[in-house]
């Protein structure tokens, strides 16, 4: 275990940011399934902005790359585009 008190404080920033970061994560990829098992077109367009959205901010976050956040937001886009 860390004897210096900043590697004590590090460890519990640590923890509190990694819970942080899960729950964000965990709940942008609930939001992705939930856009993707919906077969309305409007509530798909609805909720399309605000996937949108997290999935950018956890970008921004590095907390998924840039690139998998774009390449989600595109899948999606086709999947409401295709939607009737």
């Amino acid at each position: 275990m860390a004897n210096h008190k900043s590697s004590l404080k590090r460890i519990r920033q640590t923890a509190t940011r990694k819970a942080r970061n899960h729950y964000y994560a965990k709940t942008a990829r609930n939001a992705v399934r939930d856009l993707r098992a919906t077969t309305e077109k409007n509530t798909a367009a609805q909720m399309l902005p605000k996937v949108s959205s997290m999935l950018d901010k956890l970008a921004k976050r590095n907390i998924i790359h840039r690139n998998k956040a774009a390449n989600l937001k595109s899948s999606l886009a086709v999947y409401v585009n295709k939607l009737a």
